[in-house]
């Protein structure tokens, strides 16, 4: 391809967002886990970042652009993480990481949620979702949550716990919280990979000490039942998914010896794809049609900040991947999206915290026009 450059009721108040002058903000526009642009109902995109005291939001001003709004800013302070996830209702469901550090001690550490309803509109007030630890020194070692949203709307919370395994906590069916469950598993990395399938299945992919462990569901909304290991070593924080397949998933991370892509689809063969990605970054992945095929595009930042485009054949990546730079140069691991038009839409961080944004052209193949700063 060529490459060129609430469900029911409310379960939250609504906390207003404002407009908030680059000036204004402390630190750096970081990138956020999951889902950083989302297609909202009414056809609009969202983006989104982190600073060191908030959400940052950027929102299409009309379906297909090429105008945003933006960045509208809510605080959330101590936040350290943040990752966002959206459901078949086009909910979109933000978890965070919070840490309150005091003069004595280890810091106060929890889990944090809210939601966006609508596209534009305010995020509920963020409400917590506890520490599966008491203790609080174990509290503190606390890893960066993952979510997905099963075909029911119920929310399912995936963090690394102090010992290295995982945790799980999910809503209800009537909407309140179930209790913390041990997963367990050893030597977790952060950076899970949460995908709920068209099925309704949520299946989770972490990566290990020497090893990758998954786990799914063998019905929707169903336990997890934890599969063999896959005998493979996987780069920190490097793992994402897309489902490739009715119920099937393909899962991708970079090779920490070999330093390139790979993609695994479980009971297959692991597949390299070259690249060179920055390190502790996930690859992003999303399916579109391009000359009327069904396809897959990949992005990620190299070692030098570029960021690099490649599409393919969906599940087809054995007959090649070339991988094509964009020209951009983002602070953070970029994000990809379809717009209301089924275009393929690139969002990147510029190295001075503004987002930058290409969408694919009309012409043949994978064809990005050049991007625009919002």
């Amino acid at each position: 391809m060529r490459t060129r450059s609430g469900r029911g009721t409310a379960r939250g108040r609504e906390v207003p967002g404002r407009e908030h002058p680059p000036a204004e903000r402390q630190g750096t526009p970081r990138a956020v886990d999951g889902h950083r642009l989302v297609l909202g109902k009414d056809g609009r995109l969202t983006a989104y970042a982190r600073t060191d005291d908030g959400l940052l939001r950027w929102t299409e001003a009309r379906p297909g652009g090429p105008e945003w709004t933006g960045p509208d800013f809510f605080p959330v302070p101590h936040l350290t993480h943040l990752s966002v996830t959206q459901g078949a209702d086009t909910y979109v469901h933000l978890v965070g990481r919070r840490e309150i550090r005091r003069p004595d001690g280890p810091p106060a550490t929890d889990v944090v949620h809210a939601i966006q309803y609508q596209t534009g509109r305010p995020v509920t007030e963020w409400r917590s979702l506890g520490n599966p630890h008491g203790e609080p020194e174990k509290a503190a070692r606390l890893g960066a949550p993952a979510a997905a949203v099963s075909a029911s709307g119920r929310v399912h919370v995936l963090v690394r716990n102090a010992g290295g395994g995982v945790m799980l906590r999910r809503e209800a069916p009537g909407g309140k919280w179930e209790r913390w469950h041990d997963l367990k598993g050893s030597g977790v990395h952060d950076g899970l990979a949460v995908l709920a399938l068209g099925s309704g299945r949520v299946e989770v992919l972490a990566g290990g000490e020497n090893n990758a462990m998954r786990w799914r569901q063998d019905e929707p909304d169903g336990e997890f039942r934890r599969e063999l290991n896959i005998p493979v070593r996987v780069a920190p924080g490097s793992v994402s998914v897309l489902e490739t397949a009715p119920d099937r998933a393909t899962y991708y991370w970079t090779d920490p010896e070999a330093g390139g892509v790979v993609a695994h689809r479980p009971g297959g063969w692991l597949i390299p794809l070259g690249g060179d990605p920055a390190a502790a970054e996930p690859v992003t992945a999303v399916r579109a049609v391009l000359d009327g095929y069904d396809c897959t595009v990949l992005a990620h930042r190299d070692a030098g900040g570029e960021v690099v485009l490649a599409g393919f054949g969906t599940e087809n990546e054995q007959s090649g991947v070339w991988w094509s730079p964009t020209g951009e140069h983002s602070g953070a691991a970029p994000a990809l999206a379809l717009d209301a038009l089924g275009r393929v839409v690139l969002a990147v961080l510029g190295r001075d915290g503004s987002l930058r944004v290409s969408r694919q052209t009309g012409e043949p193949g994978l064809s990005m026009a050049p991007s625009v700063t919002v």
